[in-house]
């Protein structure tokens, strides 16, 4: 590969409810990251419907990926490399993303790099932070993943930990649906609990007991349930900001105590977050004052980039394709893929 060359990567990601297209130059160059959300069609039912994720990026991803280039300023002819989402995530929506990528591939002889979608996640950092470079610690916190990992090299990763069950995300959506507050959860959780007293109730902080960096939530939803109906059963009056706070405390601890004991126990001076949780301006000061008392640096994407985009799966793709990874036009949609498996 001749190395003055500019990659461009034109990236697709489908894995949920975003339709998404970026083109993205050597990995860190966003020339355009186009997004199309779903979030006021699933607003209705609390949460993301599958098969109307799927049809809605049928609808779009045509629109998206004319609009990426267009904002680039390019055509299929100057791109070089096919980056797309193939999994973890909804499979029927990772298929819509996976089925344009090929046809696009098979047309137009551009080589195709499937992205594992938590290996976007953390490759927003090197969008964000051009400086940033392996090893570090990072920690994904999304809708569908709670992971800390040892990112060793580019493409090379170490799971330390990660959710036993629910999500950090997950139970950020449910516990704002059972207090009222509707979807998406962690916004609004974040807005509510600036009005609330973070230490008024005393959810747990759950602690996994084989594993010291993995993570659980289900516990900490169920309490949240348990005391919304005990309060109901006894006449009593709930404080939604109150337990929004305390609820969004319990989490950001539990995270944040976790990074910290992997920055004690690695030694590492280098720690990124990533995912949509990672937007969340109450847990980025609880990491930042983490990094700062284990003489770390910390990383993190803008909001954008946070949650899921298109031109993450670009920068991921780009580092992938420089290993010589490439996808055949049998590539399918893996809705359970496993981060370092191919």
């Amino acid at each position: 590969m001749n190395k003055e060359k500019e990659i461009k990567v034109l990236a697709i990601e489908t894995s949920c409810d975003e339709t998404a297209a970026a083109v993205v130059a050597d990995g860190r160059d966003v020339r355009s990251n186009v997004i199309s959300s779903q979030i006021d069609t699933h607003t209705i039912y609390g949460g993301v419907v599958p098969e109307i994720a799927s049809r809605k990026h049928i609808e779009q991803i045509n629109f998206v990926i004319r609009e990426a280039l267009s904002e680039a300023g390019m055509t299929l002819h100057e791109i070089d490399v096919i980056g797309v989402t193939y999994g973890p995530g909804l499979v029927g929506a990772l298929l819509v993303g996976v089925s344009a990528a090929k046809a696009i591939s098979y047309a137009k002889g551009i080589p195709l790099v499937g992205v594992h979608h938590i290996e976007g996640h953390i490759s927003a950092n090197y969008i964000a932070h051009p400086s940033l470079t392996p090893p570090f610690l990072c920690l994904i916190a999304s809708g569908g993943h709670t992971h800390l990992v040892k990112v060793e090299d580019y493409g090379a990763y170490e799971i330390l930990g990660r959710t036993m069950d629910d999500a950090a995300g997950e139970a950020f959506d449910k516990v704002a649906r059972a207090i009222g507050l509707g979807y998406p959860g962690g916004p609004k959780i974040e807005q509510a609990a600036r009005q609330g007293d973070p230490r008024a109730i005393a959810f747990p902080r759950a602690h996994v007991a084989h594993g010291a960096y993995d993570f659980s939530f289900s516990g900490m939803k169920s309490a949240v349930l348990n005391y919304l109906n005990g309060c109901q059963m006894k006449g009593m009056e709930i404080k939604q900001a109150d337990v929004a706070a305390s609820f969004q405390q319990a989490v950001i601890d539990v995270l944040a105590g976790n990074v910290e004991t992997a920055l004690k126990e690695t030694g590492m001076k280098k720690f990124a977050a990533a995912g949509g949780v990672a937007a969340n301006g109450a847990l980025r000061e609880a990491l930042q004052e983490v990094c700062r008392r284990q003489n770390a640096k910390l990383y993190s994407p803008a909001p954008i980039l946070c949650t899921d985009n298109a031109a993450m799966i670009g920068a991921a793709a780009y580092y992938n394709y420089r290993a010589g990874v490439r996808s055949g036009l049998d590539l399918n949609a893996v809705p359970n893929l496993s981060l370092g498996e191919r």
